[in-house]
């Protein structure tokens, strides 16, 4: 097994879902489309915490380059030992994993208290409220009780497709730097790979 290339493929992963946190991330400030709820600051404030933007994204992007650069051979040895720079290379990926998972589990958290809180909605009266924010999280599974946030419109949908997608990317980031911390203390430990000739496979 070649722990680099393992690596690689977490980094790759990792990219792809950073970018998918940041768009639903930025979705949410855009209700139908329409800018005028973030002007009015009547969206919810779990939205301004920027898990998405900062916690599944910007801070995910660090322990992904840091894992596509393992992709380089160009480590240097040392104590005469070639492999030595790359299980140096493979110790310093856990501290980037680390990162990862920090990052992620903001993520997760603000996504599920965000699912948890309901959006901030006018009712019928024109009043601006966090209409669900006492049901702990029960108006998920009764979605008879949408209709009572009247604008904007479809907010509820909105809200809870996009922070759903937040908690799903970003608990599956978690998994995959948790998988490197793994992987990094066994390759640190093993060499880059297992043997020379995987060394050159990967």
């Amino acid at each position: 097994m070649c722990y680099g290339k393992c690596a690689r493929c977490i980094g790759h992963s990792l990219v792809g879902l950073s970018v998918l946190c940041i768009v639903a991330n930025i979705l949410l400030y855009f209700p139908n489309g329409e800018t005028k709820y973030a002007v009015e600051n009547h969206l919810s404030h779990y939205v301004w915490f920027f898990s998405g933007i900062v916690g599944g994204g910007v801070l995910m992007l660090l322990p992904a380059f840091v894992f596509l650069g393992l992709e380089e051979d160009d480590c240097c040895g040392c104590c005469g030992q070639e492999n030595c720079g790359k299980r140096c290379a493979m110790f310093s990926s856990v501290l980037a994993a680390l990162i990862g998972i920090a990052g992620s589990g903001y993520c997760v958290i603000v996504a599920a208290v965000g699912l948890a809180e309901g959006p901030l909605c006018s009712d019928a009266h024109g009043r601006w409220n966090y209409t669900f924010a006492n049901t702990e999280g029960q108006y998920l599974l009764d979605t008879s009780t949408w209709s009572q946030c009247h604008e904007p419109k479809h907010i509820v949908e909105w809200n809870v497709t996009l922070f759903s997608i937040l908690l799903a990317f970003s608990g599956i980031e978690f998994i995959l730097c948790l998988t490197q911390v793994i992987n990094g203390v066994l390759g640190g430990i093993c060499g880059y790979c297992c043997s020379r000739q995987q060394q050159y496979d990967c």
